[in-house]
């Protein structure tokens, strides 16, 4: 069975977004073991300079880089990332089973986004979408298409 972890930085605050992941993460049962993992944000003052926001984004990364199990495929969302369409990312998903890769990681930023120390281990750069989106939203946002790609490597209807 695929393993799936998605690492975030932040706590997730609103309920709405808790439940619609419960809902999808019960959903992914039979196609993946999913485990949501969370590293506290740093604070950062409003209007920091750069410096600063780039020592906060270095904090958040090395949390993060914490949790990587060793020969996980990185998957990191990044507003420059690839796009690709759900049947794109799910035969790549197959693909990487069938090559004997059933460990994959995501990682979504906080809000002021990743260090580049860690965007550079990405095995793949992904962009969900060219809009910007809440750091919160997005995890529903991914469990989502998680739950697609799993119903289309699986020949499953979804609704459209």
């Amino acid at each position: 069975m695929i393993k799936i972890s998605i690492l975030c930085v932040g706590k997730l605050k609103e309920k709405y977004l808790a439940e619609g992941i419960k809902e999808y993460l019960k959903r992914l049962t039979p196609y993946a073991k999913v485990d949501i993992s969370e590293v506290p944000d740093e604070p950062c003052p409003e209007n920091a300079p750069m410096a600063i926001e780039e020592q906060v984004r270095q904090k958040e990364a090395d949390k993060l880089a914490k949790k990587l199990r060793p020969g996980t495929f990185l998957v990191v969302l990044d507003l420059k990332g690839k796009m690709l369409s759900s049947e794109d990312m799910a035969g790549k998903i197959q693909d990487l089973a069938l090559s004997g890769k059933s460990d994959l990681t995501f990682i979504i930023g906080g809000s002021i986004g990743l260090a580049p120390s860690l965007v550079e281990r990405a095995n793949l750069l992904l962009a969900l979408s060219n809009l910007t989106f809440p750091h919160q939203l997005v995890r529903l946002l991914l469990m989502e298409q998680i739950y697609r790609w799993f119903k289309i490597i699986h020949n499953e209807p979804y609704h459209k």
